[in-house]
């Protein structure tokens, strides 16, 4: 029986191009190679594709497998992009459709589209680069409306690249410049303080059409404000699975997990990211491809109930051809 061929395309144009490489690094390491016949291609941050060192026009790769395992992250392969091209050439792969993906990655529509849920969300406000003629007039609003502590986002990136924690409101002016300096648009949002958990969902996976992971309780380095793209991959952060809350915490946490999954209409597997405070379970963003690095939480989830990273591997990519098949 011959092998399917599979095309673990990793790097990227966004920011998160290191975490990419280590995501596919362990797709590549980890892929049940009686299975499948891993393709390494790497999308150089100038957009070229490579492969055995050599470079190739996108669509030569893409007529030559069976499916394609996604491994990148942020802008360019989780905004839709690649979704578009991988469609194009009519050749399957792993995570959330076009619309769906670009739905996702920008965090103000995605807070609209759940906005006629039950979902708990911070409030928050956008300003873009064409408003920093009155940036000090609309941090004083933002001052007046939110209180004295918030969180500045980009509103298109992930691995919370670009994030910025503010505690004062007479540091806002400067923070809003910098972070429009290099970003177009980005969202203010009230700071929430509270536990920081994750929560993975899995499509068509343990007999349930959509299986909630259990619950991650991340617990930062004192010396942090946040669960920043630092801390994220170095090892500091305590990674705790199951987490140390109540079971009616773990239950809501799963529960709008699977919600926004299922409101944002995407596709396999995401990852919410929450804040447990002591007003409720506040809703972050939600990451249509999570990172697989061994320091990422997805994978420590499906070790705590017993799975391992090469089914889950094979479940993405068998499930992605069954997919299309029913198409």
């Amino acid at each position: 029986m011959s092998k399917i061929r599979v095309a673990v395309v990793r790097g990227g144009l966004s920011e998160e191009y290191k975490v990419s490489l280590w995501t596919g690094a362990t797709v590549l390491e980890n892929i049940d190679k009686n299975k499948f016949e891993p393709l390494d291609v790497i999308i150089t941050k100038n957009g070229e594709w490579l492969h055995n060192g050599r470079v190739w026009m996108p669509e030569f790769i893409l007529r030559s497998v069976d499916v394609v395992f996604n491994a990148l992250h942020g802008t360019y392969g989780e905004d839709g992009t690649i979704q578009r091209l991988f469609d194009k050439y009519c050749v399957p792969y792993t995570g959330s459709k076009a619309f769906a993906s670009g739905i996702a990655m920008n965090k103000a529509t995605t807070k609209n589209f759940l906005k006629e849920t039950d979902v708990k969300m911070a409030p928050h406000m956008l300003v873009s680069k064409n408003s920093t003629h009155d940036i000090a007039r609309i941090a004083e609003k933002i001052t007046d409306m939110f209180g004295p502590q918030y969180i500045i986002k980009p509103v298109n990136s992930g691995s919370s690249v670009g994030t910025m924690m503010v505690k004062n409101p007479l540091l806002l002016t400067q923070a809003l410049t910098d972070a429009l300096s290099v970003h177009d648009e980005v969202m203010v949002e009230v700071r929430i303080n509270g536990r920081e958990a994750s929560c993975g969902v899995i499509e068509r996976y343990r007999g349930e059409s959509m299986y909630a992971l259990p619950p991650i309780e991340i617990v930062i380095p004192s010396k942090d404000d946040f669960f920043d793209a630092s801390n994220k991959y170095n090892g500091t952060s305590d990674e705790i699975c199951p987490g140390r809350f109540d079971t009616n915490c773990k239950e809501e946490i799963m529960r709008v997990a699977k919600l926004v999954h299922q409101t944002l209409n995407l596709a396999q597997y995401s990852r919410s990211d929450f804040i447990v405070a002591d007003d409720g379970i506040y809703f972050l963003e939600v990451n249509t491809l999570p990172g697989l690095t061994k320091e990422s939480l997805f994978p420590k989830a499906i070790q705590a109930v017993g799975g391992t990273y090469t089914d889950f591997i094979t479940h993405l990519l068998t499930d992605a051809l069954s997919q299309c098949e029913r198409r």
